[in-house]
């Protein structure tokens, strides 16, 4: 069973770095699981009957840091580059074929997929663009990991928005990956330098009148990103910006157990906002310890450890059937419903 709860319940082994980056990135092939979630979370939102509405107007926010391809745009429309500071796109998705040849043809096909960047707004006026098409609805910002180019962040803000039902604005922030097995030192200075931008954008919707909560989704390195930038904001912004954060989740987390801990405890009461979703059974995370002189990562730390620091934990540990096990937000309904939970407790202000 995931366990997600306050502080309270006790819960790695080295790879060759060869064999782990060659499967580094690969998706992991979770399947079906009997069992329980019990997270002692309240319960929010919509059932799972009804749609996204990213299913009904397929419609992706995206801001980014990565350099825009073409004007007007062309295919990649963001590359691995870094831009010139902040830009925003309403990016136009195809939504997966829900009848039954849909979800066989899918299997091969994929599912999501990016069909046009209409137009680009780069500058200081994109966050303030960002904010206006998400006035007056709570947003979805996912913040992807490690080895992921714009397309393949797009798909997994939309899997993820969808896989949820979020009835809110559904947004992706996307910073300047290679998209290569490695250029993980490339990747993690690109998420590091797209801090500010991150929080410009943060800071423009908290200060938004239209009153919708702001939710973050992390995946991997992009944990790094989002705890480093939520540090800064509530920094330089306060309390009132932090009020109208929501439920921030770090999905199988690439930081440092100790980088984690200093930062986590620099939150104050804020921390009760953070879930971690765990597994000492993630394969990626193995591979980024042992690159970084194995130091544990905070996404396979032991439970009790992270519990102890006041943030709420969902240990997947024993929901990991693939290869990697490092995206199982994204593939397993379970810990999806984790992410589902948290988002409608914060909307509860429990």
């Amino acid at each position: 069973m995931i366990r997600n709860r306050m502080p309270g319940a006790p819960s790695q082994t080295r790879r060759s770095l060869i064999r782990g980056a060659a499967l580094l990135g690969v998706a992991s092939l979770t399947p079906g699981l009997a069992g329980c979630v019990t997270e002692g979370l309240v319960t929010g939102g919509t059932g799972p009957e009804r749609q996204s509405n990213l299913d009904v107007s397929p419609i992706l926010l995206v801001a980014t840091t990565r350099k825009p391809v073409g004007s007007p745009p062309k295919s990649p429309y963001f590359s691995s580059e870094r831009g010139r500071g902040l830009s925003f796109a309403e990016v136009r998705v195809s939504a997966p074929d829900r009848s039954l040849i849909g979800k066989v043809s899918s299997v091969v096909s994929g599912d999501w997929a990016v069909t046009a960047v209409p137009q680009v707004e780069t500058g200081p006026s994109a966050a303030a663009a960002f904010t206006q098409a998400a006035f007056g609805r709570d947003v979805l910002i996912y913040v992807h990991g490690y080895r992921e180019s714009f397309a393949s962040a797009a798909v997994s803000a939309a899997r993820l928005s969808d896989g949820i039902r979020f009835r809110g604005a559904s947004a992706l922030f996307t910073w300047p990956s290679a998209a290569a097995t490695f250029d993980y030192g490339y990747d993690r200075e690109s998420a590091l330098w797209s801090r500010d931008a991150f929080e410009d954008l943060l800071k423009a919707l908290a200060g938004s009148p239209s009153g919708g909560r702001i939710n973050i989704v992390a995946h991997s390195m992009g944990t790094l990103l989002t705890l480093e930038t939520i540090r800064m904001l509530r920094a330089e912004a306060g309390e009132a910006a932090m009020a109208r954060i929501g439920a921030i989740v770090l999905a199988a987390p690439d930081i440092d157990i100790d980088l984690f801990t200093g930062a986590v405890e620099r939150m104050g009461p804020d921390v009760s906002k953070i879930t971690v979703i765990s597994s000492t059974k993630d394969r990626a995370l193995e591979l980024s310890g042992a690159i970084a002189g194995g130091v544990v990562r905070a996404g396979a730390a032991d439970r009790e450890r992270l519990e102890a620091l006041g943030v709420r934990v969902a240990d997947a540990s024993d929901y990991g059937g693939g290869l990697i096990n490092h995206d199982l937000f994204l593939s397993n309904p379970e810990v999806q419903g984790v992410v589902k939970r948290a988002i409608g407790r914060a909307a509860g202000g429990a």
